[in-house]
């Protein structure tokens, strides 16, 4: 096979290595528009597992980069005056050049041949090659040409970083965080070789510019960053290689080939820097590449698919690590004022990667170290010796206003758990007493309608008669006598999603005419196209202000500990929260503080006859997945005046505005978590999180880092109790 290669970095290399190694009569070309010490890094990290691959694939080449490996087992998180060292990571770094140097060595030694300073025009370049690989890096002229084909995206990122050098050698790595009054900056710092480490320095947008690095030199922002970070530095320098600030871009494409072009590392895929990943995946393509092209050496499109399915969904999960990081440093001032220790342990866990439960088998002393920390922090303790041990964060009490929860997993139950059609108004006993036997901290009962026009379906229960009030009274005394689990009222309004039948018949679908009742929303949309127009909220007399205050009433004598109010889903409240809903240009429509009016309404009514004493939350749409919708600081917004108005709690939700498919979550494991966080570390009010959360250890992964109070548990858990629990 004739074979051209654009692109002379890792990638390229190891790929032409592979081939030539696999295949003597391959001939393989390699051609890079930059000299062959040119780079535009300084190091790059490894971790064992990559390093054990290289090892399995090509023996040769890992020998001659394992004598020039820096390796280190743990990373530093300099913070408020405290350096906090995690053990039990391994990592290996190495100069960038003599990276490059030594793939250059060994693809020669096999007959690859290697032009530099070449400036390749795309694939034309390599016209009369069986195989064009674009391996020319994040600007790749390749994927450029053909970017159609390929379905290439790029996804900027907030954030601005510089990647400089210094001639201080650090230990292991190290993150540094520096407070100015400009705001936060970060340091990732490694070493790579007997004398020098990577400085990066990362700072947000808004930061970057009122400390005026938008108008300075590439000089001037090194002097700058050398005098921030003096002290860290202790005498030593920072160097520039054309270290300007730049905002890192994540590649994507929805095939990494065309016809006989194929595309690896930084030209198909990159991952945020943070979880220093890049020349990992580049190379482990060029493995996967290489194998299949071994495997199938006269069918290239064969080859190419199975190139793909090996590597494309590996990459997909490193993007999403890395998104996940790199959005936990464009914010991670939310997090400062955080203890140390819990600092610490939110940074370490920031990309899902590592939770509790890996992070205590690397190094059980930190987990140890922030688990005594949070049950003293949760119980009001000064933090002593004593207990050597503490059980795990999801143990801890959780106090609000005058109710202690015992523990800190939530299960929710769906409308589907409600009573079978015919029985309105009936709450599913059998659901919420498997739910209380589980031994949660909290059970949250389905959605209780305030009115009989406010139910979701026609077997919807509701908290709107007096005879609601008894059944649920006799429910809670014998729930009580199962465990000390406490039991919350979700309580709100259909709207536009009402009479619909029962959901276990389907979703949103629409009543019979002759069964329906009329509908309200702050604009005549229905929420799908089969669903009835609504009725103008804001044109009738109906009282639902009263009919919401009077639910609140009769879940205070039904005994219910904790109530919820519904300003989620698309039901009523949302849809006045939202502009993709609320169309009003009056009083009650318009900008977000308008609309806020009558849901803050319903709050204080609420708030009036709710028990001083009882938690008062609120399930809220935080963000509306949509471009025209509600965005995450608006969501931030809103939790904030409802704390201001006497909300305890609340339950981040998204998405489900509307019916299109638009707004709906991205559904991946903890996919609310990050909202989570936001609004708990923003807007300063405890929070419950949820979405596809399985383990006990994600829950104490979540509520250690403190992105969340609470934690929902899957519906497939509720059945599963927690036997490390013990009851006395």
């Amino acid at each position: 096979m004739r074979v051209g290669i654009i692109g002379g970095g890792p990638a390229g290399l190891y790929l032409a290595t592979l081939l030539a190694r696999a295949d003597p009569t391959h001939e393989v070309t390699v051609v890079e528009r930059n000299s062959p010490d040119a780079t535009f890094g300084w190091g790059v990290v490894f971790s064992e597992e990559t390093l054990a691959e290289l090892r399995d694939v090509d023996h040769e080449t890992f020998v001659a980069l394992d004598d020039l490996l820096v390796r280190w087992q743990a990373l530093d998180i300099r913070y408020r005056g405290q350096t906090i060292r995690s053990r039990g990571h391994g990592f290996s770094a190495i100069s960038r050049v003599q990276l490059l140097g030594t793939l250059q060595e060994r693809a020669r030694s096999l007959g690859v041949r290697l032009r530099f300073e070449h400036e390749a025009a795309g694939p034309e370049t390599f016209a009369d090659r069986d195989l064009v690989v674009g391996a020319d890096g994040i600007a790749s002229t390749v994927r450029t040409r053909l970017q159609d084909a390929f379905g290439t995206s790029f996804q900027p990122h907030a954030s601005r970083y510089a990647w400089f050098g210094t001639d201080l050698l650090f230990d292991v790595f190290t993150f540094i965080f520096e407070e100015t009054p400009h705001g936060l900056f970060t340091v990732h710092g490694y070493p790579f070789d007997g004398g020098t480490s990577t400085f990066i320095v990362e700072v947000s947008r808004d930061t970057w510019q009122r400390a005026g690095l938008d108008r300075m030199s590439e000089e001037e922002s090194l002097q700058f960053c050398q005098t921030l970070f003096a002290d860290h530095l202790g005498g030593h320098k920072l160097m520039s290689n054309r270290s300007v600030w730049t905002r890192f871009v994540t590649v994507r494409n929805r095939t990494w080939h065309h016809r006989n072009v194929v595309l690896v590392g930084d030209a198909a895929h990159t991952a945020h820097f943070s979880i220093g990943s890049g020349t990992k995946l580049a190379m482990e393509d060029a493995i996967a590449l290489a194998r299949a092209l071994t495997e199938s050496p006269h069918d290239l499109e064969a080859a190419f698919t199975h190139y793909e399915l090996d590597r494309q969904i590996p990459v997909e999960r490193f993007q999403d690590a890395a998104a996940d990081s790199a959005r936990y440093f464009e914010h991670v001032g939310r997090h400062v004022g955080f203890a140390p220790d819990q600092f610490a342990f939110n940074l370490l866990t920031r990309s899902g990667r590592i939770t509790r439960l890996g992070l205590e088998l690397r190094d059980p002393a930190i987990v140890n170290r922030v688990d005594r920390w949070h049950q003293a922090h949760a119980t009001g303790r000064a933090l002593t010796a004593e207990p050597l041990v503490a059980a795990a964060p999801r143990h801890a009490p959780l106090t609000l206003a005058g109710v202690t929860l015992p523990n800190r997993v939530v299960l929710s139950l769906a409308a589907t758990d409600v009573a079978q059609e015919g029985a309105p108004g009936r709450p599913h006993e059998t659901s919420l007493l498997a739910a209380v036997t589980a031994g949660a901290g909290l059970v949250v009962t389905e959605p209780l309608a305030v009115s009989a026009h406010g139910r979701v379906t026609s077997g919807s229960a509701g908290l709107y008669h007096e005879a609601h009030v008894e059944a649920w009274h006799t429910i809670l005394a014998r729930l009580r006598s199962e465990g000390d689990t406490l039991v919350a009222a979700r309580s709100g309004h259909a709207g536009r999603r009402g009479a619909t039948r029962p959901r276990r018949l389907g979703l949103d679908r629409p009543l019979p005419p002759k069964e329906a009742w009329p509908l309200l929303a702050p604009s005549p949309l229905p929420y799908t196209p089969r669903a009835q127009v609504p009725r103008d909220l804001f044109e009738r007399d109906d009282d639902v202000v009263g009919d919401f205050a009077a639910a609140a009433a009769h879940a205070a004598a039904a005994g219910f500990d904790l109530l919820v109010v519904d300003m989620s889903d698309g039901y009523l409240l949302a849809s006045v929260l939202s502009p993709l809903t609320n169309r009003r240009d009056d009083l009650w429509g318009g900008p977000l503080d308008v609309r806020l009016r009558y849901p803050l309404r319903v709050l204080d009514a609420v708030r009036a006859v709710w028990p001083r004493e009882r938690p008062l939350a609120v399930r809220l749409n935080v963000d509306d997945r949509h471009p025209d919708g509600l965005a995450p600081e608006d969501g931030v917004a809103i939790a904030r005046i409802l704390r201001e108005h006497g909300c305890h709690l609340v339950d981040v939700v998204a998405g489900h505005t509307v019916a299109d498919g638009a707004t709906a979550p991205d559904y991946r494991r903890q996919f609310l978590v990050g909202l989570s966080d936001r609004v708990r570390n923003e807007a300063g009010v405890a929070t419950v999180t949820s979405g596809a959360i399985t383990t006990f250890d994600e829950v104490d992964t979540i509520v250690a880092a403190g992105r969340a109070d609470l934690v929902v548990l899957d519906p497939g858990r509720h059945y599963l109790p927690d036997r490390t629990r013990r009851r006395p």
